[in-house]
């Protein structure tokens, strides 16, 4: 299966918990901090979820 690299652009600070809680579930933590995952439906939902949150590159 083909990877993303997620990095974290912006702050969670006055968003719902919602995203904040796929941010987390994510791993992601602070703002420029990068993770990779495998491209599974899930997580494409969650990336779509919180698009404006996040840079997606593909590996």
């Amino acid at each position: 299966m083909a990877k993303v690299k997620v990095t974290q652009i912006k702050s969670t600070i006055d968003r719902s918990k919602k995203q904040k809680a796929t941010m987390e579930a994510l791993g992601l933590k602070k703002i420029n901090h990068t993770v990779e995952h495998e491209t599974t439906p899930q997580i494409l939902g969650m990336l779509n979820k919180v698009n404006h949150l996040v840079k997606v590159e593909n590996i």
